[in-house]
């Protein structure tokens, strides 16, 4: 099984701060750890909201907002990764989708590489970036309910097409949040929390991809997770 371990942005991380070196060399140890046993699928941070945007499509109609944003309805249901020349672009590939999946919200923010963190130097070449698509959750979703035949059809088209010409790079989706797994840093240690969690409000800064036997296999990933990035809390969910 396939689970994915979010943690959520703060104010430090808002200000477009950067992590420090002992924060780069603790996650770095785990991901290293987590990939010698296999376990690992994929890992990613993203930048502040104030570098990205939010599409809600409703009623047919669009609305982009610039950010940063205050953290209001922030439970996802899933998320593509894109690799375009600029945010105009994502903004584009984002557009096709909502427009196929009705009405949804979206949020877009740049991946965080190397360069952005002060890691490396970006490469001379380089003229994409990368984004994560975030599709927030619906009612249809949290209760299970799968995109219709022809909505399928054409999800898979518009992957197939941008996967084609380099801009799709993955797409995941997320069980609903009954399925999952809260875990709160407290003065007693950890606590854990069963979903549903309706009420999300906190933005994700970050993620983790694990494979894993079993919910409380994964759950001891996160309770790492956790530790390793100093966050107040993580959610565990389950990937499709």
């Amino acid at each position: 099984m396939r689970f994915i371990i979010m943690h959520k942005t703060n104010a430090h991380w808002e200000s477009g701060a950067i992590p420090s070196p002992e924060l780069v060399a603790r996650v770095g140890t785990l991901l290293v750890a987590l990939a010698k046993t296999g376990a690992l699928l994929g890992a990613e941070g993203l930048r502040a909201t104030s570098e990205g945007v939010r599409l809600r499509f409703s009623g047919g109609k669009q609305t982009i907002v610039n950010g940063p944003f205050e953290g209001d309805h922030e439970l996802p249901a899933g998320f593509s990764i894109v690799r375009t020349r600029s945010l105009d672009e994502a903004i584009a590939w984002a557009t096709r989708q909502g427009k196929i999946l009705g009405d949804v919200e979206i949020d877009i923010r740049p991946v965080t590489e190397p360069w952005d963190i002060g890691m490396a130097a970006a490469p001379a070449d380089l003229d994409t970036r990368r984004y994560m698509v975030l599709r927030k959750a619906t009612p249809a979703t949290e209760d299970g309910v799968a995109p219709t035949p022809a909505q399928r059809v054409e999800v898979a088209d518009l992957v197939a097409e941008t996967a084609a010409s380099g801009v799709h790079l993955a797409t995941e989706t997320m069980r609903p949040s009954r399925r999952g797994r809260r875990y709160k840093n407290s003065r007693d240690g950890v606590s854990v929390f069963d979903g549903p969690f309706i009420e999300t409000k906190e933005m994700i800064a970050g993620y983790v991809i694990v494979s894993a036997a079993s919910m409380e296999e994964a759950g001891r990933c996160a309770v790492q997770y956790l530790d390793a990035v100093e966050a107040d809390e993580v959610d565990l969910r389950e990937l499709e």
